[in-house]
């Protein structure tokens, strides 16, 4: 018998993601590049991805002078150092065993930083309590949603256990609900009311199961990715009351949680809401919410590392969650150093204050005006239509593509916007996602691209957008 033969069924259902087969040609095209084959530009822009740093955002000081001293203990001895930098990371050293990040933390993290994270949770949402027995530090958001998963789908079930998920949502989640033998059930955002979610469309999601498989969990993003919008407390009021109606676990991915930059708008927590509707739902609505230091302001996507806070889950159901999380020893020490920086930055009156304060203010300003900018652009671009990027780090405009390039890319085997993004990354060197592997509504195509990028980088994507768009428009008219 081949491996082939013996690989899980599940997993061979896990489709291959658009982004591997464009991410192999980003490659071939940049070894052109280094190779002086001639292009009509030098660079390519890469914002196929939610990563700051790649695209160009500068690490935080104080995190990185923390992680170094931890790294490398003798700097606390230099004046190279501000003191604060200094303490914390004497102070998360002291918490280490052997005072080494070489060393296993508990399975959970730091105790003391999963009391801080429990304090953060706290203030963040007005008083609600929290329980640090319930929050657990994890090698990312994605790998804690993964073992929640793991307990809520079961793979011998039939009918199939389904699970609610936005669309277009993040392609990572489908993939995984796929890949350990559950059904993901998608519910469609509503764009033309800047990607709303409306609970009358989770209830047309859910009868759409019937038969098909019996859903256990409904997935949400706030704010959105890559749909870039922000829930009002009211929308988050209606989803629980669903939930709680149609005792559904609540999976709450909230990992752009401070990068909000829509006018009016506000992140208001699942967790806050919950605990503010009171009984019988703050008591009895089950719900993981995710936050990571790798989508946050601070960017710091490879250090791999956030945190789950379970709220209303069974002590039971419990035990099998730590058993499940003990499977890792423990998450990324240096990730869990920043979470602590992220969770508990420098406070006024501390010396790295004022310089944190601006490093931070600054990537919120170019959030805020880069959002303002592709939403100007692209919507004075003829077939490209774009909802407000009110949170996140993505836009995900709508092409309006025209008969001719749909039916040239279905005579390539493509899917239209990936032969628009292809199109796009062979002549203008911009590496977006094509919407095609978000989950859009049938015969909708977009596409999608990081906006947490220096102004000066927005702005040379935006005119090569600008000028690739007008000429396939012409070409294909």
């Amino acid at each position: 018998m081949s491996v082939l033969q013996k690989i899980n069924p599940d997993v061979k259902l896990m489709k291959q993601l658009e982004y591997a087969f464009m991410a192999k040609l980003a490659i071939h095209i940049k070894e052109q590049l280094r190779k002086g084959v001639k292009k009509p530009y030098k660079t390519i822009i890469d914002v196929s991805f939610g990563d700051p740093h790649k695209a160009g955002v500068k690490p935080l000081t104080f995190a990185r002078q923390v992680i170094a001293a931890c790294t490398y203990p003798k700097l606390m001895n230099s004046d190279k150092l501000p003191l604060d930098a200094k303490q914390r990371a004497q102070w998360l050293l002291d918490r280490c065993p052997g005072q080494s990040v070489g060393s296993y933390t508990a399975t959970a993290g730091i105790p003391e930083t999963v009391h801080k994270i429990s304090a953060f949770i706290t203030r963040r949402d007005g008083g609600a309590p929290s329980d640090p027995k319930n929050i657990f530090i994890t090698a990312g958001s994605q790998w804690a949603l993964m073992n929640i998963l793991n307990v809520l789908v079961n793979k011998q079930a039939s009918p199939r256990t389904g699970v609610l998920t936005p669309a277009p949502g993040h392609d990572k989640a489908v993939l995984s609900i796929v890949g350990m033998g559950g059904e993901t059930i998608p519910y469609y955002l509503t764009e033309e009311q800047g990607w709303a979610l409306q609970v009358e469309e989770l209830q047309r999601a859910l009868d759409s199961a019937q038969g098909v498989c019996k859903p256990v969990a409904l997935y949400v993003i706030n704010p959105g990715n890559p749909a870039g919008h922000v829930q009002s407390r009211k929308s988050i009021q209606e989803v629980i009351r669903f939930v709680s109606e149609k005792r559904l676990f609540l999976l709450a991915d909230e990992v752009y949680q401070d990068c909000v930059q829509g006018e009016n708008t506000e992140f208001v927590s699942y967790k806050r809401v919950l605990n503010e509707m009171g009984p019988p739902f703050s008591e009895t609505v089950e719900l993981a919410s995710f936050h990571s230091v790798s989508k946050s302001v601070m960017g710091e996507c490879g250090l791999r590392c956030g945190y789950v806070e379970l709220v209303n889950v069974d002590p039971a159901v419990m035990k099998h969650i730590f058993t499940l999380f003990s499977k890792g020893s423990c998450s990324p020490v240096l990730g869990q150093i920043a979470l602590d920086v992220m969770i508990n930055p420098p406070q006024p009156g501390d010396p790295s204050y004022t310089l944190y304060n601006q490093e931070t203010q600054h990537i919120r300003d170019m959030l805020i005006q880069n959002a303002k900018r592709v939403y100007e652009v692209v919507n004075s671009l003829p077939g490209l239509s774009c909802q407000p990027v009110d949170g996140g780090a993505f836009a995900f405009p709508r092409v309006f593509l025209p008969p001719k390039a749909i039916k040239k890319a279905k005579d390539l085997g493509m899917e239209p916007d990936t032969f628009y993004s292809v199109r796009l990354l062979e002549e203008a060197g911009v590496f977006v996602r094509p919407g095609c592997g978000y989950k859009q509504k049938k015969d909708t195509y977009h596409i999608r691209f990081c906006i947490m990028t220096p102004r000066d980088m927005m702005d040379e994507l935006l005119g090569r957008l600008t000028s690739f768009h007008r000429k396939f428009m012409m070409d294909f008219a």
